[in-house]
């Protein structure tokens, strides 16, 4: 019986991925509605936004693009993006709080409708939210592929995925936003509400040049 049922939900999982890939994909364009979140006064980074490409560069600094997602794009449970990173951190543990700088991190905010704020707001406000959840799939770090790391700031009510290791190349990603939802929080995703991008060099006074473009919802 246990192997039937396993069988089943490996089966229902499968089906709801093909019909999640027949959606048709959402552009995120990085042309307005992009607010920067900085943590310091004197450390920020160079966010050059340019229609369907994001260009990132950080001398020692951290800070976070973030956008509040239409309606329209609240249900997607699926991602895919490019990216690339010419200049790169050292690799760095990622769930130390204070060490652990990456090239890249892209946030997928989730939250339920009936908690969402009624203005724009600041990220940081939105994060503070106890019924927030977040997915961070990130370049950067000495950690495996796909694996799934607590975050140092988030405690229970973020993830890190790791999709590329601290490092210079291109990439293209596609994520199964709710597969990895129900493999970070056992449970499945909200509204999908927000995307925030960060780049972070401040402990280790690097440098990063990066950029992603191509960038959909579905």
């Amino acid at each position: 019986m246990y192997q039937i049922q396993k069988k089943l939900r490996l089966f229902m999982l499968a089906a709801s991925i093909f019909y999640c890939s027949l959606a048709k994909a959402e552009q995120v364009t990085f042309s307005d509605n992009w607010t920067e979140q900085a943590f310091s006064l004197f450390s920020s980074n160079e966010f050059v936004l340019n229609a369907d490409t994001l260009n990132i560069s950080s001398e020692g600094t951290v800070s976070i693009l973030w956008k509040k997602l239409p309606p329209s794009m609240w249900e997607a449970n699926q991602a895919n993006w490019d990216w690339a990173v010419e200049a790169s951190v050292p690799a760095t543990d990622l769930t130390v709080r204070g060490g652990d700088d990456r090239n890249l991190s892209i946030y997928f905010v989730f939250l339920p409708q009936e908690y969402l704020p009624e203005s724009k707001g600041k990220l940081t406000d939105l994060l503070n939210n106890k019924n927030v959840r977040v997915l961070m799939y990130v370049w950067g770090g000495d950690h495996a592929r796909r694996e799934v790391l607590p975050s140092p700031y988030l405690e229970e009510f973020g993830k890190v995925i790791i999709l590329q290791s601290a490092g210079t190349g291109r990439a293209s990603e596609q994520v199964n936003l709710a597969y990895d939802f129900n493999r970070a929080f056992g449970d499945k995703p909200e509204k999908l509400v927000g995307i925030a991008i960060s780049a972070d060099s401040d402990d280790t006074r690097s440098t990063i040049i990066s950029s992603i473009s191509n960038l959909q919802v579905n």
